[in-house]
């Protein structure tokens, strides 16, 4: 019987973690609950160990076994692990990092108890924020929980909503669609729109952070909706976080179904987050029509124009769109008798392009041809790329002279 592929994906803050999993040959992804047969979704990111065992638990079990102990349950490690801490518990020290692993372990193993996989094909996790300390934490807890070198990958919960939306019937994102997501007095109103010009179309979130009044909570929402929708046709209204827990909209919920779908749930970030990791697998000939370009995501495309079996092409080395945190270029290339490389920057929705000219000064004379060059471009910000060029001469004929140049080259003026 054919593999199908399996997918994860988790949204996590330093609370609580929820996680979904996905299959090609389902329809949407599942949410795991802890709670046979409820949408009980969130699972408290919080651990407990048995007493004179070596037996750990997670989530609400953590809390009853630490409350049955007389005892705190271990909490806050996603902070506690990014500040390299550690905890005491029953004589031994551990790393909080070690103990956010045990937790992503176990939800891990959550999902494979439902008939699964133990590993998954593909992990994506979502978080409100993006760092290198953070994709080097989680790179790092992939490592100990065995998920393979490649198959973990990080996103915001702004991007987690751009898969999730555009994985959708098209009538829900024909136009502009909208996230709320509340929690406690704060609103995050998300508005994703498309440029319908480009091929693939650019997509964007505008964003804006409004506080609800508790006195009014319907009134002080149904200000901030019709404000957020105003002037924009929007297909969907997704509504999300423990701000929307009870009864509480009714003129707001009104004014929002009026010529426009709405949905809620807790879910849509560990969702979108198993549609991104689907995405992320397929191959060029399957990708989709969008690009998304978001905070962490590369704005200018970098490409080199060389020869390749007798025919001019570009090689992209870094792609706008992609994860600046991640991404990384590098090929090989033999220089044809200049001492000269032409570095083409483009954005994705232009015709024309920027050309970088670094000049390798000090390069050994060689005739054309025969002096290969390493090229490595590395991200350190979504509009900045290091540069990196190692000569590595010619085999036997031309040893390398192990010269290197770096430049760091700005993407900021390119039109």
């Amino acid at each position: 019987m054919e593999k199908t592929s399996y997918y994860l994906g988790i949204d996590l803050d330093n609370d609580n973690a929820v996680i979904s999993y996905f299959q090609l040959n389902m329809k949407e992804p599942e949410t795991v609950s802890t709670v046979a047969g409820s949408e009980v979704y969130q699972i408290p990111l919080i651990l407990a160990k048995k007493h004179g065992i070596g037996q750990w638990f997670i989530g609400e079990e953590a809390k009853r076994l630490a409350l049955l102990q007389g005892e705190e349950a271990v909490s806050g490690l996603l902070q506690a692990a990014l500040a390299g801490k550690e905890f005491f518990i029953e004589g031994e020290t551990y790393k909080a990092q070690e103990l956010l692993a045990l937790y992503i372990k176990k939800l891990v193993y959550l999902a494979g108890k439902l008939g699964n996989p133990v590993i998954p094909d593909f992990l994506v996790i979502t978080l409100e924020q993006l760092s290198r300390e953070v994709t080097e934490l989680f790179l790092q807890v992939a490592e100990r929980i065995g998920i393979p070198e490649g198959r973990l990958t990080l996103i915001d919960r702004r991007e987690s909503f751009y898969y999730f939306a555009f994985s959708q019937q098209k009538e829900l994102w024909l136009h502009d669609v909208c996230l709320f997501d509340n929690r406690g007095d704060e609103v995050w109103c998300r508005r994703l729109e498309r440029d319908q010009r480009t091929m693939p179309q650019l997509v964007t979130i505008s964003e804006e952070q409004r506080n609800i009044d508790r006195a009014n909570k319907d009134a002080s929402f149904l200000k901030i909706v019709s404000e957020v929708t105003g002037g924009h046709i929007v297909s969907a209204v997704y509504l999300t976080g423990d701000g929307f827990d009870g009864e509480w909209m009714k003129e707001s919920l009104s004014f929002l179904c009026k010529g426009r779908r709405v949905f809620m749930g807790k879910n849509l970030y560990s969702k979108g987050a198993c549609y991104a990791a689907a995405r992320k697998c397929m191959t060029e000939e399957n990708s989709w029509q969008f690009v998304y370009m978001g905070d962490n995501e590369m704005k200018v495309n970098v490409s080199l124009k060389v020869q390749s079996q007798g025919k001019t092409e570009f090689f992209t080395l870094i792609s706008a769109g992609d994860n600046w945190y991640e991404t990384v270029g590098e090929c090989e290339v033999l220089l044809d008798g200049s001492n000269e490389i032409d570095f083409w920057l483009q954005l994705p929705n232009s015709k024309e392009a920027k050309i970088e000219k670094l000049t390798l000064a000090d390069l050994p004379e060689r005739p054309p041809r025969t002096t290969r060059l390493r090229i490595k471009a590395q991200p350190v910000s979504d509009m900045e790329v290091k540069i990196r060029i190692k000569d590595l001469g010619f085999g036997e004929i031309f040893k390398s002279s192990d010269k290197t140049w770096e430049y760091m080259m700005s993407l900021e003026n390119v039109q």
